[in-house]
């Protein structure tokens, strides 16, 4: 692989050079400038919201949020968050939130590991790219720890990449070679090339899984924005309530926006604390004629 994506502009070069593989949408031909969520609420009766960019930065809450949610609640808003942190499961994401400050409950969070899940094809072992002491437990099926098995990359059925914390270069050569000898799914449970960090940005499961296809004829299954199962889970925590009176709200235009105006949701770019922190989102909108329905700079 090339060098790490290490800040927005190399990022969405990377995303507009996947785009093909992305669900295609319609635009707004202008965004409104707002505040923050409190001064678009009359728009919309329901909040998708990303976590990272929108809720926190890593493991720092975004100052406000914890505020802005319960502003949003008492203005009888109903909240769910949509994640593509498929690292952990969503008992240890509601652990989490709530560390930081957050209230949401079991019902109101929607992880891409549990979009996954769901939609695993049954049968055979799977080799799950993971974080160090995941266990599965909350995953059907069989699976072992592809970097901590010996002889792994060569005798599992198919590939879970869910976490990128422990994957190298080097892994993903052997992955490759792995997908030569033997062609076998893999299975993308964060299509995320980079998440924002503290420290910059991080390289993630979908950026890897990018690599792969450009390298390999791959047989693969995205769960996680932007792709539709990931909006369908969520819509579904939202009975009764129109897609259009529902916003997605996130960071980065090719998961969030684009994917939230696939499934016929509004969209709300958030441009002051995740993958555009300190830049200006224009030049970047322009170019991808990725729209969003209202740009405000923080939560």
């Amino acid at each position: 692989m090339s060098d790490p994506l290490r800040d927005a502009t190399a990022s969405f070069a990377r995303y507009e050079a996947v785009r093909g593989r992305l669900p295609a949408a319609t635009f707004p031909a202008r965004s409104l400038h707002a505040a923050n969520l409190a001064s678009v609420a009359d728009r919309y009766d329901a909040f998708v919201l990303d976590a990272f960019g929108v809720l926190n930065v890593g493991d720092t809450p975004i100052p406000g949020a914890v505020a802005r949610m319960a502003g949003l609640r008492a203005m009888g808003k109903r909240l769910v968050v949509l994640t593509n942190a498929a690292s952990y499961p969503r008992t240890e994401a509601l652990r989490k939130y709530a560390e930081l400050g957050f209230d949401f409950t079991a019902d109101e969070v929607v992880s891409s590991r549990d979009v996954a899940a769901a939609r695993l094809p049954s049968g055979g072992v799977w080799g799950a790219i993971s974080a160090q002491g995941d266990d599965f437990a909350d995953l059907p099926g069989r699976f072992v720890d592809l970097i901590g098995t010996p002889g792994a990359f060569a005798s599992v059925d198919g590939f879970l990449f869910l976490s990128s914390v422990r994957w190298t270069a080097g892994l993903q050569a052997r992955l490759l070679d792995a997908l030569r000898l033997r062609p076998r799914p893999l299975v993308v449970a964060n299509p995320d090339l980079v998440a924002p960090r503290e420290d910059g940005l991080s390289q993630e499961p979908g950026l890897f899984a990018h690599h792969a296809m450009d390298e390999v004829i791959l047989e693969t299954h995205w769960f996680g924005k932007p792709f539709p199962d990931a909006f369908k889970d969520a819509m579904n925590r939202l009975p009764g309530i129109p897609a259009a009176r529902i916003a997605m709200v996130g960071d980065t235009l090719h998961t969030d926006i684009l994917g939230g105006a696939a499934a016929g949701m509004g969209t709300v770019l958030i441009t002051g604390h995740g993958l555009f922190a300190g830049q200006d989102t224009a030049p970047f909108i322009a170019a991808s004629g990725i729209v969003p329905d209202v740009i405000i700079p923080t939560t």
